[in-house]
């Protein structure tokens, strides 16, 4: 019989390159797996029916509670794995790069990159810590490669885990702690009291530890 295993999740490179991990040592002669780029609203779309065996998110501080009773009402519940602090991420060239430390009124002259939820998201859905700050200068885009082009073209930026490139090269983009108490909190999604296949146990076990090797504080 050949194996299968989906994974959805938010527009992050941790998770894909668990994912390959996990199906490059899981082999077999016969495989279908897949792995989806999603906004929230898809990540939990495509656990609530099935059409992946997980889904991978993040939620803030200030984010959880709304976020964890919308997952509720879904018949989802998160699991959290480890927490992280956001960080800015902007080009390697940006003037900024070598600060200790920014806040958002020190990028206000440079136009903010993020991912579009779509426009019926409630704030909670956003992929972005402090998403919902008002910003004069904003461009929403859906891909993740394209996220971080228009960063490096624009001189633009993002808020991120820091894990967004920790796993790539990190040759065009750079983090930079984000002068913020808000923290992130990484993890997954399954439905309610659903109990994890040998598959889905190993990638959890994976993500975590990449997880715990690349989150920044």
């Amino acid at each position: 019989m050949a194996k299968t295993f989906s994974v959805s999740g938010q527009h992050y490179l941790f998770d894909v390159q668990t994912f390959a991990q996990v199906v490059l040592t899981a082999g077999g002669d016969e495989f279908h797996y897949a792995l989806y780029d999603r906004t929230t609203q898809g990540v939990i779309d495509d656990v609530v029916s099935g059409k992946s065996d997980l889904g991978v998110i993040f939620q803030t501080t200030e984010t959880a509670d709304d976020l964890n009773a919308a997952l509720a009402a879904a018949g989802l519940e998160f699991h959290e794995l480890i927490r992280s602090a956001p960080r800015v991420a902007l080009p390697a060239s940006h003037p900024m790069v070598n600060a200790d430390k920014l806040t958002l009124d020190a990028m206000a002259d440079y136009p903010y990159i993020y991912f579009d939820q779509g426009d019926d998201a409630p704030e909670s859905f956003f992929e972005e810590a402090l998403a919902t700050v008002p910003r004069a200068k904003t461009i929403a885009c859906t891909d993740r490669a394209s996220l971080s082009e228009l960063i490096v073209a624009l001189n633009g930026y993002t808020v991120t885990s820091g894990i967004l490139v920790g796993i790539s090269d990190g040759a065009s983009l750079k983090t930079v702690p984000l002068d913020t108490d808000v923290q992130l909190y990484l993890g997954y999604v399954t439905r309610q009291g659903a109990q994890l296949s040998e598959l889905e146990q190993r990638f959890v076990e994976k993500l975590e530890k990449n997880l715990e090797k690349y989150a920044r504080f």
